[in-house]
């Protein structure tokens, strides 16, 4: 019997005596996700599977996105991720936003600042306001449903959005062209993708842009987002690719 224990043991001990017979680590490259106002952490599970399965490590957790104003969101929520990220010894710490996740971004980056070489990634953020929160803000229901957040998201001088300073970094920004609410879009001028137009949301300093052919709900799990957002955190850039509507 002891003959038979020894034998287990030498089979099993050197599955981990080498350290070259282990799965290759995953670099130390972590993203976080950010998903809009009103949504949840599973909004963003598909672009959490497809980063994972590039190679990265990933943050994906839900926030209190109409409840807290953003300062709070990003000072103690998105603060919170990336000194999870510190602390699993990261490398970069790159971002990825849906909506109201790329204002959060920002708010966050007034006062902090990522590791070298981190990217982020803005998907339909409302980087110059929201024409929707001019239209609705004062009623009960909307400040209801979407909190202290909507109330600041206007698309005037004052408003959150416009009163941010520019930041530092590399800032791709994704918006969508197509939307699944003509009401909305009536309200919108120009493309959008039926809560925030194509003009709103461009940034100032962003390093690349690109308009997708899909609506604001549905655009975080966008095959070509999906790829674009890995390729923007690998290369800095867009891969800009001619579409037939």
């Amino acid at each position: 019997m002891i003959r038979v224990f020894l034998l287990v043991g030498m089979l099993l001990i050197p599955l981990n005596l080498n350290a070259s017979d282990e799965p290759v680590l995953k670099n130390k490259e972590y993203v976080i996700l950010l998903h809009g106002m009103g949504r949840s952490e599973l909004s963003m599970q598909p672009l959490e599977e497809f980063l994972t399965e590039n190679g990265y490590s990933v943050i994906n957790t839900g926030y209190p996105s109409t409840t807290k104003t953003v300062e709070t969101l990003a000072d103690k929520y998105l603060s919170d991720m990336v000194e999870q990220c510190i602390q699993k010894g990261a490398d970069k710490i790159h971002i990825v936003t849906h909506s109201l996740g790329g204002i959060i971004t920002r708010q966050y980056l007034q006062n902090h600042s990522l590791p070298q070489g981190s990217r982020i990634v803005m998907i339909s953020p409302p980087n110059k306001g929201s024409e929707l929160a001019d239209e609705f803000y004062d009623l009960f229901i909307y400040e209801w449903i979407n909190g202290p957040a909507g109330q600041v998201l206007g698309t005037g001088p004052e408003s959150l959005p416009n009163k941010l300073k520019s930041v530092t970094g590399e800032i791709g920004v994704i918006a969508g062209g197509s939307s699944l609410n003509p009401l909305y879009s009536y309200l919108i001028p120009g493309e959008d993708d039926g809560k925030v137009s194509v003009e709103s949301a461009k940034l100032d300093e962003m390093a690349d842009f690109l308009v997708v052919p899909s609506s604001h709900s549905f655009i975080m799990r966008h095959p070509e987002v999906l790829k674009q957002v890995v390729f923007f955190l690998k290369n800095g850039a867009f891969e800009h690719i001619s579409h037939t509507h």
